[in-house]
């Protein structure tokens, strides 16, 4: 038979935003923990609030599947004398598993015959694991944070106060701490706080909906969703979309309850940022936008209770929201009378990092790399992208971003056009930052992704130079989200930028304040970009033999490079390239190691090797014109035309000749032909 089970961990207030992280982890860790008890299960669900985490596991068999083992003996050589009669090893044996000599089994194994045993034990009911399991499974949830509470040895994310268990509609009883199970529920803590018993996991959300709990998060999200809205109709207006807002007031209430408040239209004076943060930061409040596009004298909050005088709370948050838009208002107000430029020499009192130096030291190097790329790249932008560069930090030491983190470079961009700076330079400031993180835009105007590119190189330069490396999962300054940035905007713009030359040029403005070698360092972060490079188009659906020949042949061009490997993945659906394939190996593996030399066409003794000489030197015109052009297909396809002449070669021509002159002379025709393949790839690293 099959059995529900549900699990339901009831606690104080829990952080939003641990709890969609926990409810993916209890899914995943409670699926595995069955998969190793041998119990099987149907779907598994969870939901939660802040006040409980709730697992529903379906079709749950009653007991642990049946195991068979089979115990490895002495060989049969071993265990029968040369009359088959069993020898002290097989008696032993036998005794040691319980089992009499006759019960013995012969197996086949690679060491050839061997005695064994094959035993079989019933699985034990699913009730008596889950009774010992579940207090470790409840406790080895992982949270960013735990706590101590009380005389309790124990830690959680915040102090359990009661755990629902059913199984098949039995209370399931364990021991947490202090807190036994049972087959009881709470309801809201302030709109039904009662006890509630229920039987299953629809009695569950359907005596907690009663109670004012809506448990699910899908459920609770849309609810929150349509109460916004139709907040929003009443003052004409719609919510500034905001998903992770939205997703994190889902999870501080177990019941949304939204209320529409007003605030001054003085208020609006305020950059538009300036308003949404503010509100969305310091109160977790939705911003209003009206059908004209502009934002309105408008709010709403969500609450976790209904109210009783829904003005009283109207009048508390606007209370509130005023006092921190007035602070906005004075901070602006403050920075509006400090032009950008004069606020740069206060970076010098601001530490970028202990081993690497000021905010203003960093913006120095990164301005030399800013104009470094700009004079490769855009020369058009240099004098743009050093200004830009030279200001892009000043918003640092300014009131407002000290107050709102989260508006660097907004505020930059702003006070810079307060001030009249040229509009691609203050547009520059705020997009250096673009991407923010994964699923971000990217900057539209290429001053600040130059500018943006030169301060990533300088912070994984510097990194790597004082040993701060990515290890594991822990990359404390981003190192991984910035070389994928400067990755996706080299794509994303076309830029043709060598990596290798940039890269010593961040490393030898970093002189004095790096710790290893340059040459060492930049060996280390080229291939950190190398494998950032590698992983994206893997994650594009390239195939990884691709990928690996494409960057083993130079992954100095990020864009040449996925460009090329885009073009390689086309030309492996052939059904032609297998055979290709072999040739191309055949030559880079016979070549590798070989002297680069002329070859000379009076030495050759064949026609295939004269054909090949021809076939190559045309194939290798063909190559560095579709080179040039970036024309990738096209350079596929002039060397798959030598496919012919490199099968007649190795058909009727010894390379490794005995003559000393010849074999020189075939391989510094196949070392030749191989530089052509390797313009593109390196073919022995695709398996045929």
């Amino acid at each position: 038979m099959a059995s529900e089970f549900l699990l339901e961990i009831g606690t104080e207030e829990i952080p939003a935003r641990f709890i969609p992280p926990a409810l993916a982890e209890v899914a995943a860790s409670f699926r595995k923990l069955l998969e190793q008890e041998r119990i099987a299960a149907g779907g598994i669900l969870t939901w939660g609030t802040p006040r409980r985490l709730t697992l529903v596991a379906q079709d749950v068999a009653d007991s642990q599947s049946e195991v068979s083992t089979e115990i490895i003996g002495p060989p049969r050589a071993v265990a029968y004398d040369s009359y088959g009669n069993p020898t002290p090893a097989a008696q032993g044996f036998a005794k040691n598993q319980g089992v009499a000599v006759g019960d013995l089994i012969e197996v086949d194994t690679p060491r050839g015959v061997y005695l064994a045993v094959s035993k079989r034990a019933a699985g034990r009911p699913t009730r008596e694991r889950l009774q010992e399991l579940l207090p470790s499974f409840i406790l080895g949830i992982s949270f960013p944070k735990s706590m101590h509470w009380g005389s309790e040895t124990i830690t959680y994310a915040r102090p359990i106060h009661w755990i629902l268990a059913r199984l098949g509609g039995e209370v399931l009883p364990f021991t947490v701490g202090d807190v036994t199970s049972d087959g009881m529920t709470y309801g809201h803590r302030f709109l039904a706080p009662q006890a509630l018993e229920v039987e299953d996991a629809e009695d569950y959300v359907e005596a907690l909906k009663k109670a004012w709990v809506i448990v699910d998060p899908q459920v609770r999200r849309a609810h929150l969703e349509k109460e916004l809205a139709q907040a929003a109709a009443q003052v004409g207006g719609e919510v500034v979309p905001n998903p992770g807002l939205l997703e994190e007031n889902s999870f501080l209430v177990e019941y949304p309850s939204v209320v529409c408040g007003n605030f001054e239209d003085k208020f609006l004076a305020l950059p538009e940022e300036v308003l949404i943060t503010s509100m969305r930061e310091h109160q977790r409040y939705f911003s209003l936008r009206g059908k004209d596009g502009k934002l309105l004298p408008h709010f709403i909050a969500v609450n976790n209770t209904l109210t009783r005088d829904p003005e009283v709370v109207r009048q508390g948050h606007e209370r509130v929201l005023r006092a921190r838009l007035s602070d906005a208002m004075y901070f602006y107000g403050v920075d509006s009378k400090v032009p950008l430029a004069d606020r740069v020499d206060a970076l010098k009192g601001v530490v970028f990092h202990s081993l690497l130096g000021t905010s203003y030291e960093k913006m120095e190097r990164f301005r030399e790399m800013a104009v470094f790329l700009a004079q490769r790249l855009a020369p058009d932008l240099t004098d743009a992208v050093r200004r830009a560069a030279y200001l892009s930090k000043a918003d640092i030491v300014t009131e407002m971003v000290g107050e709102f983190p989260s508006l660097q470079g907004v505020m930059g961009r702003q006070y810079a056009l307060l001030f009249k700076e040229p509009p691609e330079v203050a547009e520059a400031i705020f997009t250096q930052y673009l991407p923010r993180h994964a699923g971000d835009i990217l900057p539209g105007d290429l001053t600040g992704a130059l500018v943006g590119m030169a301060d990533r190189l300088d912070t994984i330069c510097g990194c790597f130079g004082v040993g701060l490396i990515p290890t594991g999962a822990a990359d404390p300054y981003g190192l991984r989200r910035h070389a994928l940035a400067i990755i996706h905007i080299l794509r994303d713009k076309g830029l043709h930028l060598n990596l290798p030359e940039a890269v010593m040029q961040a490393l030898d403005l970093l002189k004095g304040k790096i710790s290893r070698t340059p040459e060492e360092t930049a060996l280390e972060v080229l291939d950190f970009f190398q494998t950032r490079l590698q992983h994206l188009l893997l994650s594009e659906g390239l195939h990884n033999e691709t990928v690996a020949a494409v960057l083993a042949a130079g992954g100095e061009d990020v864009v040449d490079a996925a460009d090329k490997a885009k073009a390689l993945e086309e030309v492996r659906q052939s059904p032609d390239f297998p055979a290709l394939a072999v040739a191309f190996k055949r030559v880079i593996n016979i070549a590798r190691g070989a002297d680069a030399a002329e070859v000379a066409p009076l030495l050759f003794e064949h026609p295939e090797e004269k054909m090949l000489f021809e076939a190559a030197a045309l194939m290798e015109e063909e190559v560095g014109q579709a080179l040039e052009k970036r024309d990738y297909p096209a350079a596929c396809r002039a060397l798959a035309k030598l496919k012919g002449p490199v099968d007649g070669f190795f058909e009727k021509v010894l390379v490794m000749a005995e003559d000393e002159k010849l074999r020189r002379n075939r391989l510094a025709l196949l070392v030749g032909i191989s530089n052509t393949f390797l313009q593109m790839a390196d073919f022995s690293r695709i398996s045929t």
